[in-house]
């Protein structure tokens, strides 16, 4: 079994392999890409980054299992690609306005599917990183069906954000709708994906609740920075609010980073007094 510790380059890049994120790339950059003129563009990188990274798993690490979201990857993009060469200019125009919400439906579905026939999909990445002993334990298949769980819902509100932009407001390139409020979810989920493991780990071995939210909530608070910024460039909202949304990240990231930082001390301390 791999140890999710493994050093060196190669150990680097089997354990970057082996986490759900990576599975999520192909949408992730179709997300980012689709819109009206840019649907060939999206799904073809999208397809091609689907097939490298089944490919580059398979390279990497041969005993690797197949993975629901690398096949799902490759399929649905494949499909789209030839669906859009072959359909006719309404139903094109269609999928250069509402792609972005079915693929978003579709990853909802396969989160929600594969915890319906037992199998979230973030498990099989997990097994990857743990030891076979730990494949039953109710902490370990909790774990995953929860953040598969909180994936769901991260596809379900970059889905429901882009059916406002492109429905309500009929403005697919809305910046709130169609990149904001999308990659803020997603930014959630991965963050989530990282953070809960420990508190569960935490949990199962010592009692202790593990790490604190506020430790997840770190990179999210710094998200408010690019946001702002972002207000600012593409004149999104009033300035004001842009520039409050910077300064409000700053000065939350400082105080989040000062708090952790004096928890990390008085961690310390304990411990030397111990010694």
């Amino acid at each position: 079994m791999r140890s999710a510790t493994a050093t060196g380059p190669g150990g680097r890049i089997d354990s970057l392999l082996d986490t759900p994120i990576v599975g999520m790339l192909p949408w992730i950059l179709f997300s980012v890409l689709a819109g009206p003129g840019r649907f060939e563009l999206a799904v073809g990188l999208a397809l091609a980054a689907a097939v490298l990274i089944l490919v580059a798993t398979r390279v990497v690490n041969r005993g690797s299992s197949v993975k629901i979201l690398e096949v799902a990857d490759v399929v649905f993009f494949a499909v789209m690609a030839v669906i859009g060469a072959f359909a006719s200019a309404g139903t094109y125009e269609w999928l250069e306005t509402y792609a972005n919400e079915v693929s978003n439906i579709a990853l909802v579905l396969i989160a929600f599917g594969s915890m319906a026939v037992g199998v979230p999909f973030t498990i099989q990445y997990a097994r990857e990183r743990v030891d076979r002993e730990h494949w039953g334990s109710p902490h370990f298949l909790r774990a995953n069906y929860v953040i598969t769980g909180v994936w769901a819902c991260a596809f379900l509100v970059a889905a429901l954000a882009g059916a406002y932009g492109d429905a309500v407001l009929h403005n697919p390139d809305n910046v709130w709708t169609n990149w904001i409020i999308q990659v803020a979810a997603i930014v959630v989920a991965a963050r989530f994906t990282e953070w809960y493991p420990r508190v569960v780990a935490s949990r199962a071995s010592s009692g202790k609740p593990g790490p604190p939210v506020r430790s997840m909530l770190i990179p999210l608070v710094g998200l408010l920075i690019p946001i702002g910024v972002v207000v600012l460039i593409f004149d999104a909202a009033a300035s004001w609010f842009g520039v409050a949304l910077i300064i409000t990240g700053v000065l939350l990231a400082r105080a989040i980073g000062k708090d952790t930082e004096m928890t990390h001390d008085a961690r310390r301390h304990r411990r030397g007094r111990l010694k």
